[in-house]
């Protein structure tokens, strides 16, 4: 005992009021946030008038319906403006209210208008299915499925699954449920995992269904059969049957393959081919022939294949090759003149040449000509003729040599024929024609001889 009189193992709490301290105006905007089975849950807001003196904290207080026994649910006070009042039973009908706690002491309370029955609230369960499971859901097997698929509802709903309308072999499936999803798991599929899972989620007397297609699908199986339909020229006709097994998925397309006889090897000549019968072409001469098909589905080719049981020979024929016969092209063609003759002038005593192009097939004979003569073998004149190039070359002229020349040219296609003028000048003191004896003169005593020749020039020139 201690001087007081009071116990040392006893430790009381006692709020006194602080002289010229005023307590704070009631919490406000006191609300009931959750209740269930055991606990009930409130808000409020701080007073609205707290003081100089501040504020220490809350307290909150129940009592059933019907009593004034009021009992402090905290037991030291809290500054939260929340509380949860847990260890309820179920079924009570309690009034609530909250006080504020200051040196000047507990404030007016503020109270639930209504009281609260400690019970759970119902909640509408609702199943959240996820996107990629409103269609079909489609595993390969051996694959692992592993399916989440979160819920809400109040209290706890009730979960259960079921396959194609009966329940779950709990040895292939396994389901894990928790309060806000449940998990559909299967380590290693199968093909007879697939099917309806219909998944039901229940509160009370309310519900909510969800139904997931699965497809575990496998590789298909061959063709049933197969034959080798006609065999003609260098093509092989085929026809085969649908699979028994197509692995539990659509069967996309075909793949056809052969093989000759000598080398055995596999060769793929269609692929996603959708028909059940083909025509295999460009086969080769001689050689004997096996084919076979595979299926096809999402999951890949068959394992096997159908293949037919007879060879498509491909017979040798007495067919001899005649290659085909070409025309040869006429590239004959009468003579064309390219490059025609141009006037031209020369000088006396200088070498001059004419020049003109032709072309023509055969290649035609070069005639040259002055003044409608041809020249022939004139020594005076030079003819050149060289890859259509003509040429005339003509030695020191004089102005006898000037006129109108022409070249013409002749093969068995035709003819023709170009003409230039050429025009021969003398520089001065030029003798332009060769000496002539003009006549001759004699006296008694003396005889006199005259030779004339024409000079060409400016001045008069002088005699001799």
């Amino acid at each position: 005992m201690s001087n007081s009189g009071i116990p040392h193992s006893c430790v009381y709490q006692c709020a006194c009021a602080v002289p010229n301290s005023e307590p704070t105006s009631e919490p406000v905007n006191l609300t009931l946030e959750d209740v269930n089975d055991t606990t009930v849950t409130v808000k409020w807001r701080p007073p609205e008038n707290i003081g100089a003196s501040g504020l220490d904290g809350y307290t909150v207080e129940y009592c059933k319906d019907g009593t004034q026994d009021w009992v402090v649910a905290n037991q030291e006070l809290i500054v939260s403006n929340r509380y949860a009042i847990k260890n309820l039973t179920p079924g009570d009908k309690l009034h609530v209210r909250v006080k504020a706690i200051n040196p000047g002491g507990p404030s007016a309370a503020a109270t639930l208008e209504q009281p609260v029955v400690v019970r759970e609230i119902v909640d509408r369960p609702r199943i959240r299915l996820p996107r990629s499971l409103r269609t079909v859901f489609v595993k390969k097997v051996g694959d692992t499925v592993n399916l989440v698929i979160p819920f809400q509802g109040k209290p706890k709903p009730q979960v259960s699954w079921t396959k194609d309308g009966q329940p779950l072999d709990l040895k292939a499936v396994n389901v894990r449920n928790s309060d806000t999803d449940t998990i559909l798991f299967i380590r290693k599929s199968e093909r007879k995992d697939s099917g309806k899972y219909e998944l039901t989620v229940k509160v009370d007397s309310l519900e909510d269904k969800a139904t997931i297609a699965i497809q575990i699908v496998d590789l298909p199986g061959p063709p049933s059969s197969i034959k080798l339909v006609d065999v003609w020229g260098f093509n092989a006709a085929l026809e085969w049957t649908a699979p028994k097994d197509d692995g539990n998925a659509e069967i996309t397309g075909y793949t056809v393959q052969k093989a000759d006889k000598k080398t055995g090897e596999w060769f793929t000549v269609l692929e996603h081919y959708h028909r059940l019968n083909c025509t295999v072409s460009d086969l080769i001469m001689g050689n004997a022939y096996s084919f076979r098909v595979f299926t096809e589905n999402r999951c890949g080719l068959s394992e096997n294949a159908a293949v037919t049981k007879d060879l498509a020979c491909i017979q040798k024929t007495g067919i001899q090759y005649k290659p085909p016969q070409y025309k040869d092209r006429d590239y004959s063609e009468p003579p064309i003149f390219t490059q025609p003759l141009n006037d031209r002038a020369a000088t006396i005593g200088y070498t001059t040449k004419l020049l003109c192009a032709v072309r023509g097939n055969p290649q035609p004979k070069i005639l040259w000509m002055k003044n409608q003569m041809v020249i022939g073998e004139d020594p005076k004149f030079r003819q050149i003729t060289s890859q259509g190039l003509c040429t005339l070359e003509i030695r020191k002229p004089c102005t006898f040599d000037g006129g109108v020349y022409s070249c013409k040219a002749i093969n068995p296609h035709g003819e023709a024929v170009v003409n230039c003028k050429l025009d021969v000048k003398g520089e001065p003191g030029w003798i332009t024609r060769c000496l002539h004896p003009a006549g001759t003169s004699a006296s008694d005593n003396n005889r006199t001889t005259s030779l004339h020749c024409p000079v060409q020039t400016m001045h008069d020139p002088l005699s001799f």
